[in-house]
């Protein structure tokens, strides 16, 4: 019998993260592109700077409303006809608030890329805001609130937000606002709203995919190109004040089953010379099935599904710019756990973190850290998508352009003993506030036994 011989691999192709030509229209509008062959389907995010702190007093979720408002009709179509219009592109657009501002994302085939850029700018430029489509937006934002509050990671969420920062600042509360401020919310408001802080000149458009055959600087043009508006300046944002004084805050559910576990503190964000090291000692500590935590928690205990350690950026800017550095981090840990390993799954939680700080991380789980966030990044950005999405972050968090592209290859020089020092520092084991979303009859005397913090009892 003849066998044909085994295939052998090909020599790798070197790769870098995309650098996107940079360039601004004439009404202002920032824009960055890439050229990718073969994405046929292409990805444009706009990034508006309206941050969730300029919403009015008392109107917390008018951001949230505005942005889900802006594909609901336009002075050239109406609801319907404008989802219409973009079915027969076979697009997509959404939109969202966060504390940086607004995204409001595209896809579309790049075949009808000038015809969504149409409806797109018409979104931007124009939105009609009716009073019926407003109402119904407000109507089914406040049908979404019993479910988030139902939720216990979501619920969990607002807990730590809520204990991280004062009261003063918008850090604090629900993103998307509560049922008090939301309801408040009229068509007035989101007009106001809109006319205060969307303006090309302070915007960013971002575009990803296959460019052949299409006229883009035309394309863009007429449609992006065509927005006009204000010229003022961007708000400048306040500093990120955080009280991350270890304790623990038990939000009751009485019956519980489980608990949900979040464990976090603000810290370093993009911008510090820490971060490369600070992303690589966290995938080691609870990044993904094979980190320690998982090891103990999951592996040799059997408490829980899953626990993860990650670090989400609030908001950034850069230290260069007017305001200086105003960033921070989220630093968390979370996961959930049964009901009744509650106190031994934060013990032996709070053992990993204290035998991560006296023995240090090894050159091996280094090394499997580094080759899963650096190895796969081709494979991450495989999508015109990820990689506009990736680029809108940059610009969002006014990062340099090829700032991915560095992450990746310092990450790769990040040494074991850098790794752990960051780690380390950013789980101190007396600075981590810990919320608990669970039945509190059952576990309050077991944490409070475990001197991680005074212990608080909140409603559910």
């Amino acid at each position: 019998m003849e066998f044909h011989p085994q295939p052998r691999g090909g020599a790798p192709k070197p790769w870098a993260f995309p650098a996107p030509d940079r360039s601004r229209l004439a009404n202002g509008l920032t824009l960055l592109t890439s050229h990718r062959p073969g994405q046929q389907v292409v990805a444009v995010e706009v990034n508006l700077v309206a941050p969730l702190e300029t919403e009015p007093e008392g109107l917390d979720g008018v951001a949230t409303i505005m942005a889900r408002a802006l594909s609901e009709g336009t002075d050239k179509h109406t609801a319907e006809e404008f989802a219409a219009e973009l079915e027969r592109c076979g697009a997509t657009l959404d939109a969202h608030a966060d504390h940086p501002g607004v995204r409001v994302s595209l896809e579309v085939p790049a075949s009808r890329l000038p015809r969504a850029l149409g409806l797109l700018a018409d979104a931007l430029r124009a939105p009609a805001f009716p009073d019926s489509e407003i109402e119904r937006l407000v109507r089914n934002r406040l049908d979404e609130i019993p479910h988030e509050l139902a939720n216990p990671a979501r619920r969990a969420a607002m807990a730590l937000s809520k204990e991280l920062f004062p009261a003063t600042s918008r850090m604090s509360r629900p993103r998307q606002g509560t049922e008090e401020t939301v309801a408040r919310i009229d068509a007035a408001a989101v007009r106001a709203f809109y006319d205060a802080h969307v303006r090309p000149a302070t915007g960013t458009a971002v575009i990803v995919g296959d460019f052949t055959g299409v006229d883009l600087d035309a394309a863009l043009a007429d449609t992006l190109g065509a927005w006009t508006g204000s010229t003022a300046e961007s708000p400048k944002p306040s500093a990120v004040v955080a009280d991350d004084a270890g304790r623990v805050v038990i939000v009751d559910r009485p019956g519980a089953v489980q608990t949900q576990l979040l464990i976090g503190r603000v810290g370093a964000d993009r911008h510090d010379q820490v971060w490369p090291a600070q992303v690589l000692g966290t995938y080691c500590l609870g990044g993904t099935l094979t980190s320690r935590l998982d090891r103990v928690l999951r592996e040799e205990k059997g408490y829980t599904y899953g626990v993860r350690s990650f670090g989400q950026v609030l908001r950034s800017s850069a230290p260069s710019s007017p305001e200086g550095a105003t960033g921070a981090a989220l630093l968390a840990i979370s996961g959930s756990v049964d009901t009744a390993s509650t106190g031994p799954a934060l013990q032996d939680l709070w053992t990993v973190l204290r035998t991560l700080a006296a023995e240090g991380l090894t050159d091996t789980e280094r090394d499997v850290a580094v080759q899963n966030l650096v190895g796969v990044a081709p494979l991450k950005y495989e999508t015109a998508a990820a990689v506009a999405g990736t680029l809108a972050d940059q610009v969002e968090q006014q990062l340099p352009d090829d700032y991915q592209a560095q992450l990746y290859a310092r990450l790769a020089k990040t040494g074991t003993v850098e790794a752990t020092a960051a780690v380390v520092s950013a789980f101190p084991v007396d600075r981590l506030v810990t919320i608990l979303v669970g039945d509190a009859a059952q576990i309050a005397e077991p944490v409070k036994a475990l001197g991680i913090g005074e212990v608080t009892v909140v409603s559910g």
